[in-house]
């Protein structure tokens, strides 16, 4: 069955210096991201669409390929432009994955790939201003029913009553608030990197595919370490934004 087609709403402005294709692709990115054009749904031909938006089809091509860039549209052969992903925009905010999905009004998913204690290296040790054991999380997280991030997180054992089930349910802050953990702070490291093969395959992605990376140091109301993690994210999924002010 031949998806649905849609109509794009674009509005160009003709005497803005920003180009006309980067003006197709931004609202239709923008579309895509709230759902005005779901996921599944195929987009005009280029030819249609160069003759809705009356400029040329080099422009088109150029749009879509800035949106097949982003991993939010696929070409097919046959079949048109499909909208196949609209990735998670987070905040570099104090925020967990659980409240992100939530605001992108998604449903989040957890599948929790290990739970265990484990004995701090010197490095860790150092960071939590103890050589007792620490537990550590590992799960898949995702939405939509497509996995996002791999994350990996080492908290303190008294910490310990937190069950695989629970995690799988809930997100670690909510878990570790209702034992009486004071979040105040945090510090974090963003960069990129190719997954690996076996990174890969949890994440349903290729081998050597863009990830984002994010280190995460929590404190809470004392300024101690209280949960450290380093997580991996799906680049064509997900991506962090920040506002800046001028001195």
């Amino acid at each position: 069955m031949v998806p649905a087609e849609v109509i794009p709403n674009v509005t160009l402005d003709r005497g803005s210096p920003v180009p006309l294709y980067h003006q197709v692709a931004s609202q239709l990115e923008a579309s895509i991201q709230a759902g005005t054009i779901p996921v599944g749904a195929r987009l005009l031909n280029e030819i249609e669409l160069a003759t809705r938006l009356g400029v040329s089809r080099p422009t088109i091509r150029q749009a879509i390929s800035q949106l097949v860039d982003a991993g939010l549209v696929v070409r097919q052969r046959g079949v048109g432009t499909l909208v196949v992903s609209a990735s998670i925009v987070r905040p570099v905010a104090f925020t967990s994955f659980f409240d992100d999905m939530a605001a992108a009004g998604l449903e989040p998913s957890t599948a929790t790939q290990s739970l265990k204690r484990v004995t701090p290296d010197a490095e860790m040790a150092a960071l939590f201003g103890s050589d007792e054991e620490l537990i550590e999380i590992v799960r898949l997280r995702g939405a939509g029913g497509s996995p996002i991030a791999l994350m990996r997180n080492w908290i303190p054992r008294r910490f310990e009553a937190i069950t695989v089930e629970a995690l799988n349910q809930h997100g670690l802050y909510e878990l570790m608030r209702a034992q009486g953990a004071s979040l105040r702070t945090a510090t974090q490291l963003i960069g990129a990197r190719a997954a690996t093969a076996a990174e890969a395959a949890l994440l349903d992605t290729a081998r050597g595919a863009p990830c984002v990376t994010m280190k995460r140091y929590a404190r809470d109301h004392l300024g101690e370490l209280i949960e450290l993690g380093d997580h991996l994210y799906r680049g064509d999924k997900y991506h962090f934004t920040s506002t800046l002010t001028a001195p």
